[in-house]
């Protein structure tokens, strides 16, 4: 069954990954691609629509970034969204200005057309808008289909050529008939079918893992997460014990991990499972290492290295299979193509060296997390596993701020089994995205009986999310802060102080490095 595809022209909104995820809740498979991507890339995936993004550019600056204008002629429809919108405008001969009044948060829309787009929506509903440009008139062909009582023009529509703009966001919570209207443009414009299911996405890629690799062999790092554990059974089920798994411990997991990954996998599964302790090699190379992004990369590269000396000692070995997924990439690709946009470099992309002698291959690049859990309830994982939190590639390398010392994986380790005791003893763990503790660089001032000591400090992450993507902090009861710092403070020596973060992504990340 060929993949239907709906492209997200990324102009560097923080909503850009909401759109994926709204489309693809529409069994739609949607891919976000760079802004400047060339129209015959474009051409080549075959789309069915496109969506033009939002982004804090203004096209009326000098420089505003715009896409390739045959997108125009493609004949494929398209829906711009806030600067979407204003990029179109601009292109195709309309007109855009600064507003004196920016229109931020929530606004009343009226529906001056109620076909197409607004099909089988009220006369007006509450939208999100965040914009501080508004067009004062719409290319010519276009029509006014919508509006607020401080902008004349919040939606326009060319039916005949098949594109449609808003000035809001629909892919956000607080768009009342949001979904509504992008299944309208899904369905009804680019003539969509709601075929995107994991059942497919089993199938599609145990056939193309099948059809690629063919008879050679694959080597896969098992990490005992949701991510590695359903990307190591799809390949198995499409080459069998030609996948190899490696699970390498690094030094850097969690209390008592490698023991309870051995026991599943060997155990439960039985998946062509080796174990290999380099975890005193990599501390070598973390020795005096304090920038988060060298961190990473030493872990990615010598994490290669090993999976490269181990997949020497089997036959046939062309391929290292890795848990990647889709917000992975796009965190680390700009949509500009400038590494200073990028957020951060992801051990499952960035961390890799260029020149590698395995083939990557990554069965789950395109999914998000909830997506991948699905896939795993579908293959018969066991909750334990689908619901296990995230955990970050580098491990507790980069919930360490500053230099990786045994001593400091030590007191991490401890503190860690201890917050996650706690959410999990307050019926929380499977109810938040992560939860977990932060070793920072400073010592704090504290008394131990009639002595003065200076002791680490430790900060709590908790944090809930549906993709990773964007994640608000979570409001702990306070009886479960106080059991987790006094549990922490009192067992866990060389800890005196406990914290609590109450960041949101964006504008932070959920991990500290």
């Amino acid at each position: 069954m060929t993949r239907q595809t709906v492209l997200i022209l990324d102009f560097g909104s923080q909503y850009t990954q909401l759109i994926a995820r709204r489309v693809r809740e529409n069994k739609v498979f949607s891919r976000i691609i760079p802004y400047n991507t060339a129209v015959e890339e474009i051409v080549s995936m075959n789309p069915k629509g496109l969506i033009l993004s939002g982004g804090p550019a203004s096209v009326i600056e000098k420089k505003s970034p715009y896409p390739d204008k045959k997108i125009f002629k493609l004949g494929v429809p398209i829906l711009g969204i806030c600067y979407g919108m204003q990029v179109i405008t601009e292109m195709l001969g309309g007109k855009v200005r600064h507003t004196k009044e920016r229109e931020y948060g929530k606004i009343e829309l009226f529906v001056d057309d109620n076909r197409n787009l607004f099909s089988g929506l009220p006369g007006n509903f509450t939208c999100w808008a965040s914009h501080g440009d508004y067009v004062t008139k719409p290319p010519p062909g276009f029509k006014i289909s919508g509006h607020t009582l401080k902008t004349p023009i919040t939606a326009i529509a060319n039916p005949k050529k098949k594109i449609f703009a808003v000035q809001f966001h629909p892919e956000v919570t607080h768009t009342e008939h949001g979904s509504k209207i992008l299944s309208n443009f899904l369905f009804k414009i680019c003539g969509c079918q709601s075929r995107w299911t994991m059942q497919h996405f089993i199938h599609e890629t145990i056939e193309n893992i099948k059809k690629s690799v063919g008879k050679d062999r694959v080597v896969l790092g098992l990490s005992g997460g949701v991510d590695s554990s359903v990307a190591a059974l799809l390949i198995h089920k499409a080459i069998g014990r030609n996948s190899r798994c490696i699970f390498i411990d690094n030094g850097l997991l969690r209390k008592d991990e490698p023991q309870q990954i051995k026991k599943i996998f060997r155990t439960m599964f039985h998946l062509n499972l080796a174990y290999v302790d380099r975890s005193k090699r990599f501390l070598i190379r973390l020795k005096g290492i304090t920038d988060p992004e060298e961190k990473r990369k030493i872990i990615g590269d010598e994490f290669v290295k090993i999976f490269e000396e181990e997949a020497a000692k089997v036959k046939k070995v062309k391929y290292l299979a890795q848990g990647t997924l889709y917000p992975d990439v796009i965190e680390s690709i700009s949509p500009h193509g400038a590494p200073s946009s990028r957020i951060k470099t992801h051990h499952n992309v960035g961390g890799l060296p260029q020149q590698m002698k395995l083939k990557l291959l990554e069965p789950l690049r395109d999914l998000f997390k909830d997506e991948v859990r699905q896939i795993g309830k579908e293959l018969g994982l066991p909750e334990n596993i689908i619901q296990r939190q995230p955990f970050p590639g580098p491990g507790l390398a980069i919930r360490i701020i500053g230099e990786v010392t045994p001593n400091r994986l030590e007191i991490l380790r401890e503190v860690d089994r201890r917050v996650v005791d706690e959410i999990r003893a307050a019926g929380l763990y499977e109810q938040v995205w992560q939860s977990f503790a932060i070793l920072l660089p400073i010592k704090s001032v504290g008394v131990m009986g009639d002595e003065r000591t200076y002791e680490n400090v430790v900060a709590l992450r908790c944090v809930e999310s549906r993709d990773g993507m964007t994640a608000d902090w979570v409001k702990l009861p306070f009886e479960v802060l106080e059991k987790i710092a006094n549990r922490i403070i009192n067992e866990v020596k060389g800890v005196n102080r406990v914290v609590y973060d109450i960041s949101s992504k964006p504008p932070a990340t959920i991990e500290w490095e």
